[in-house]
């Protein structure tokens, strides 16, 4: 059996590419027992981001009633937090290109925290709004990071399935939980205030999470693509001897110094502007367009189902009962995106996915006078929607270098929670002019969009992450 030094170089010497030279160890490596440690950390914070997402939603009929707001104020704070998202993601995305994906695992938790607290104890509508803006801040870093870092992890193998635990955890479990929660929060604390409660209790998991993150080691990858040479290693040892921990007595050299290594010395100023590049721009957009529009079905869905049951004449817990039943299509829609990653084209799994989403919406638009069919199709809208956005999480990552992998992916997930944040405003003009039949036919039509803009991004099945800059994916 070759030696690690060995795969990493040429039979006449040369020093194989890092992409090369990674994918091969991560391949000989195999998922130990780290790499089930670093997927646990990463994906305790996810979770709880995903209830602070819905917080707005499952909050929205109680604010409404003790505070006296309407539809376009609760709105607002959906915008707030989704307009924040993006602001965190863009800079999260500059940060981790140039200073690592580790350290900000931990700062964008804390803003987060912080910004809960603000939430629980705001005296007023102004600064619960400063403080959604805060949380948004937080919770955009949190996952533009967690997807950056589990795609850097692991192989082409491994890397679908890894990187779709992410809304397995968040989309899946968090939003179908998300309404439980809220139901548990609102049994145990009653009174006008009791949204309260549920803004403060998620502070408390975000220490537990700060707790277990400390082990959290940077990316190879990273290390790698900014001449960190003696660090990955030091990584892939540990991962390789499934220890996070402590002192790791073997210590080989998986990888060795390749040329592109060399122009990387750990300062990455200025390569942000490659993902703007003539090669990276078309795919670029064409990711913004569809990503933007999975969005915005799905944050239109989470933010004003709750509140269209209860104005169809359902109580609060009734109304959250029948939008945790819709979002069990969440999970089996995370679950299935995990499954097919590692069997079939990006691309593929997109379009159809996309017309079934299409056809969902168009059948509540049509059929939303009987709550029977509207959760039943609105389980498969959801469905539909957490597959797309799953995939579009995986693809992302894989059109880019490793220099500037950070900021294209988080430029992509930023116009996501953008749309998020903006469109429901317009969803809910629509419900309150049309009813559920026009929101849902128009929300129908972003499916279509989508569709017809994913054609036009390279695929990147079965392919290795690039390393190096010149490496891309041709169309």
């Amino acid at each position: 059996m070759s030696s690690p030094t060995s795969d990493a170089t040429t039979a006449r010497g040369g020093t194989r590419p890092l992409a090369e030279q990674i994918e091969s160890t991560y391949e000989r490596i195999g998922v130990t027992g780290a790499h089930k440690q670093i997927v646990f950390m990463i994906l305790l914070g996810v979770f709880f981001d995903a209830l602070e997402q819905n917080a707005v939603g499952i909050t929205g009929p109680i604010l409404r009633e003790s505070w006296g707001l309407d539809a376009s104020s609760i709105g607002f704070l959906n915008t707030m937090t989704f307009t924040a998202t993006a602001l965190g993601r863009i800079a999260t995305g500059l940060i981790v290109d140039r200073f690592g994906r580790r350290n900000m695992l931990t700062v964008n938790l804390i803003v987060f925290a912080v910004g809960s607290l603000i939430c629980a104890f705001a005296p007023s509508y102004a600064l619960l709004a400063a403080g959604r803006f805060i949380v948004g801040f937080g919770l955009g870093g949190e996952i533009a990071v967690a997807v950056i870092m589990m795609a850097e992890f692991f192989s082409a193998k491994h890397r679908g399935t890894a990187v779709g635990l992410i809304n397995v955890t968040a989309a899946g479990l968090g939003n179908m939980l998300a309404p439980a929660f809220g139901i548990l929060v609102f049994t145990l604390f009653d009174g006008p205030d009791k949204w309260r409660w549920l803004f403060g209790l998620l502070f408390l998991p975000a220490l537990l999470v700060l707790w277990f993150r400390r082990y959290v080691p940077e990316t190879p990858r990273y290390l790698a693509a900014t001449g960190q040479i003696d660090k990955c290693n030091e990584v892939l040892n540990r991962l390789a001897t499934g220890k996070l921990a402590g002192k790791v007595a073997a210590h080989e050299q998986y990888i060795v110094g390749a040329q592109e290594t060399t122009a990387a010395t750990g300062s990455n100023a200025g390569s942000w502007k490659q993902v703007f590049s003539k090669k990276l721009l078309p795919r670029t957009v064409m990711l913004v367009i569809a990503v933007g529009m999975s969005y915005a079905a799905q944050i239109s869905m989470l933010t004003l189902m709750p509140m269209i049951l209860v104005s169809l004449g359902y109580a609060v817990n009734t109304s959250l009962w029948f939008t945790l039943l819709m979002q069990t299509g969440s999970l089996l829609g995370a679950l299935t995106a995990s499954v097919v990653a590692n069997r079939f084209p990006r691309k593929l799994v997109l379009t159809l996915a996309a017309i079934l989403g299409c056809g969902s919406g168009l059948a509540i638009a049509f059929l939303g006078s009987n709550i029977v069919f509207v959760l039943i199709f609105g389980v498969i809208f959801n469905y539909s929607i957490i597959v797309l956005n799953t995939t579009i999480w995986l693809f992302a990552p894989e059109q880019y270098p490793t220099r500037v992998r950070g900021f294209g992916t988080s430029i992509i997930l930023a116009a996501g929670s953008l749309s998020g944040g903006l469109f429901p405003l317009v969803a809910g003009a629509v419900f309150d002019a049309g009813g559920i039949g026009a929101m849902f036919s128009v929300m129908a039509g972003l499916f279509v969009v989508l569709a017809v803009s994913i054609r036009f991004v390279p695929e990147t099945f079965g392919k290795p992450l690039q390393e190096d800059d010149n490496a891309i994916y041709g169309h």
